[in-house]
C-alpha cells in the first residue's frame, strides 16, 4: 500500500479508508471493496497475518459497523452486509457469492418497505435502507462456507465446520458439523480423527 494509501496494482481509483487496517502481509485486490463503505468508527475493518480479499468482495457497512478478518482467512467474492458486527475467525474460507448480513436493512412489513423505498430517492446512490435491528455474526476459525451461501443475522458458525453450497443459514452451526440446505439442516457430524489438522500426531 503507497502512503496515500492507495493499492499499485489496484484497476479501481480509490484508496484503503483510514480506519481499514491490514496487516502488511494480508492482500487486498481492489480498494472498489469499499464502494458502500460507510463506517465511522476508529478500526472499521482488521484483516489479519496473510489473509486474501479478492476481486468482487463488498464491504457494505453501516456507520456504526465493524469486521474482522482473523489470519489467513481467504474471501472471494462475497458481499458483507454489516451495522453491527462481523468476525471472520482464523484459516476459514469464504467462497464465491457469499452472502454475511447482520441486518435485513428493510422492515418485513410490507408498508414499512413502502416508506423505505419512497425514502431512498433522497439517498445518495438511492440506498434503501430502514431503522431495523442488527445481530451480529460469529463464524469461528477453519470454517468452510460454499459458494452461494447466505448466512442470516445472529448466526453463530462453530469451529471447524462446513457450509455446503448454496445453503441458507438461518440458526447457529455446532461445530465440527456439516449443513447444507435451506434452511440449513446438519448433514453429519465430523469423527474425532478428521478434526486434527492434517499432519498432526495422533493422541
Amino acid at each position: 500500500m503507497t502512503p496515500d494509501r492507495r493499492l499499485e496494482w489496484d484497476w479501481f481509483a480509490g484508496s484503503v479508508p483510514e480506519n481499514v487496517l491490514l496487516d502488511e502481509s494480508a492482500y487486498l485486490e481492489s480498494t472498489y471493496s469499499f464502494h458502500n463503505f460507510r463506517s465511522r468508527l476508529p478500526e472499521a475493518i482488521r484483516v489479519g497475518r496473510g489473509s486474501s480479499v479478492y476481486l468482487g468482495v463488498m464491504f457494505d457497512l453501516g456507520p456504526g459497523a465493524r469486521v474482522t478478518l482473523g489470519e489467513y482467512v481467504l474471501m472471494n467474492g462475497a458481499r458483507i452486509i454489516c451495522d453491527s458486527e462481523i468476525a471472520i475467525g482464523d484459516y476459514s474460507l469464504i467462497s464465491w457469492n457469499v452472502v454475511l448480513m447482520d441486518n435485513y436493512r428493510l422492515p418485513l412489513n410490507p408498508s414499512g418497505r413502502r416508506e423505505a423505498l419512497r425514502a431512498a430517492l433522497q439517498r445518495e446512490h438511492r440506498r434503501a435502507e430502514a431503522e431495523v435491528p442488527s445481530l451480529p455474526i460469529r463464524i469461528g476459525a477453519n470454517v468452510w462456507i460454499g459458494f452461494d451461501c447466505c448466512i442470516m443475522p445472529g448466526v453463530n458458525i462453530g469451529d471447524g465446520a462446513v457450509v455446503g453450497a448454496r445453503s441458507v443459514v438461518t440458526h447457529d452451526v455446532a461445530p465440527y458439523t456439516i449443513v447444507a440446505g435451506n434452511p440449513a439442516r446438519v448433514v453429519r457430524a465430523f469423527k474425532a480423527e478428521e478434526r486434527r489438522p492434517h499432519g498432526a500426531a495422533h493422541a
